[in-house]
């Protein structure tokens, strides 16, 4: 239930009815800054305030909020510094602070104590370094700080946090080598990970990649809703924005079944390895922009629910492996833009794949471009595969992996929304970077309200 009127401003609203441990005014077209009204509500538990036009700094009065489990002030025109004590809110789960026009750095100190779970910063002008505090978010499964002007180098320490899940560093300034390190078990849940558009370089450590132990297996229940769950939603589903050539697509997901890396737009360099096809349960792989060379291992086929594969605009050659025509649900191919040469493989769905999947590799030939492979019938050649087998490959200066992403053919955009359904009446959004649309969520019963 909304305690405001649906008006232009924020300054003289109905009263809100402070009953209520929730109160929701999304999409509401207020402005101004956040009342002071709202903040003295001391058993408030969600407050979502997200898609109007509040201005003004965040207030610390939020913090004396003491049973907040939800804040959600994303997609309005507020300014200044986050608050340093929103890190100490002990009951707070969800933080979502996207697409505002926050800067300074991200100096809050996040206790030991704290439950967050979920943290969206998305879109806003932060600088400065990824605070190291955040180590002591223990129970964190998503972080979203993607399009701000971080300055760091690349913070393997987040691979110590044992529940991360989604973690996007898109679009900032990172900057240089990932470190090849040796600690085991770091990112063991990752499945989602997006560090394009920044200066990394040198070569992808095989050993991180090694890590990534929930995208090595297929989802028992892969194709099935699984929901993020806590005291702040009955329901959590997501959905994935693929932009396409410039068309966006929605792909729904859940967030705990759609695997995604995605390394585009850097400045890596050296070979794809070939361990890249261990992580089995990958849906989408965007490698783009980058200075990758050598051959595409023919160890990617293993990559079997693969559903976008973007190599586009590195220093690839070699042929395109024949073993890669048996990923029945690659809907999405982009090669364009590098050395390969030979035959093009046919059959499922390489005979779907048109012209700028390939355009920029003059050695290339056969279906569909002009270039017939086989001879005047037009009849297909078996490609010969040029990797080297794994012993081969192993006693090589072996792999370095690298990635870039590639804005122009395909963007990808997580935007998460968790769900309040309370007793089939309240429909509460968690908006942004963060999570899902309404469409086909189920609902059922919502937020369990601390006592």
């Amino acid at each position: 239930m909304n305690g405001f009127s649906r008006a232009s401003s924020a300054t003289g609203a109905s009263p809100l009815q402070w009953d209520l441990a929730v109160v929701s005014v999304n999409q509401n077209q207020l402005q101004g800054p956040i009342p002071k009204s709202l903040l003295d509500k001391q058993d408030l538990q969600f407050l979502t305030l997200s898609q109007n036009n509040f201005s003004g700094q965040i207030p610390s009065a939020v913090c004396n909020l003491k049973t907040l489990i939800m804040l959600d002030l994303g997609s309005n025109n507020l300014n200044g510094t986050i608050p340093q004590c929103l890190g100490e809110m002990s009951d707070l789960e969800v933080l979502g602070l996207n697409n505002n026009i926050l800067s300074g750095t991200i100096n809050t100190t996040f206790s030991t104590e704290n439950q967050l779970r979920i943290i969206n910063l998305y879109g806003n002008k932060l600088k400065g370094k990824v605070p190291p505090s955040l180590i002591n978010c223990r129970n964190l499964e998503f972080l979203e700080l993607g399009n701000n002007e971080l300055n760091d180098t690349f913070p393997s320490w987040l691979g110590g946090l044992p529940g991360l899940k989604i973690l996007s560093l898109r679009s900032n300034k990172l900057h240089g080598p990932i470190s090849d390190s040796r600690t085991d078990n770091l990112f063991p849940k990752i499945i989602v990970i997006d560090l394009s558009s920044n200066g990394f370089s040198g070569n992808l450590p095989v050993s991180l990649i090694e890590n990534f132990q929930a995208i090595k297996k297929i989802g028992e229940n892969s194709g099935t809703r699984e929901y993020i769950e806590g005291d702040y939603s009955g329901n959590y589903a997501n959905i994935l924005i693929v932009t396409t050539k410039g068309l966006d697509q929605e792909l729904p997901r859940v967030l705990t079944t759609y695997m995604i890396i995605d390394l585009s737009r850097n400045r890596f360099e050296g070979h794809i390895p070939s361990i890249i096809g261990d992580l089995v349960g990958l849906h989408m792989l965007n490698l783009s922009h980058n200075g990758l060379e050598d051959i595409i291992p023919a160890s990617l086929h293993q990559l079997s629910v693969l559903e976008s594969l973007d190599l586009s605009s590195n220093k690839i050659g070699g042929e395109i492996p024949q073993q890669l025509a048996s990923l029945t649900f690659l809907a999405v191919l982009n090669l364009s833009h590098n050395h390969l040469v030979g035959c093009i493989p046919r059959g499922k769905q390489f005979d779907t794949f048109e012209n700028s999947s390939y355009q920029g590799n003059d050695g290339l030939r056969g279906f569909p471009l002009s270039k017939v492979c086989g001879g005047d019938d037009g009849v297909p050649q078996p490609t010969t595969p040029v990797e080297l087998d794994d012993d081969e490959e192993e006693e090589g200066d072996l792999i370095s992996w690298q990635t870039i992403y590639d804005h122009d053919s395909v963007l990808l955009k997580f935007s998460s929304f968790p769900y309040l359904c309370m007793n089939g009446v309240y429909d509460f959004k968690l908006e942004g970077y963060l999570g899902l649309p309404g469409s086909g969520c189920p609902l059922r019963p919502g937020p369990r309200f601390r006592s």
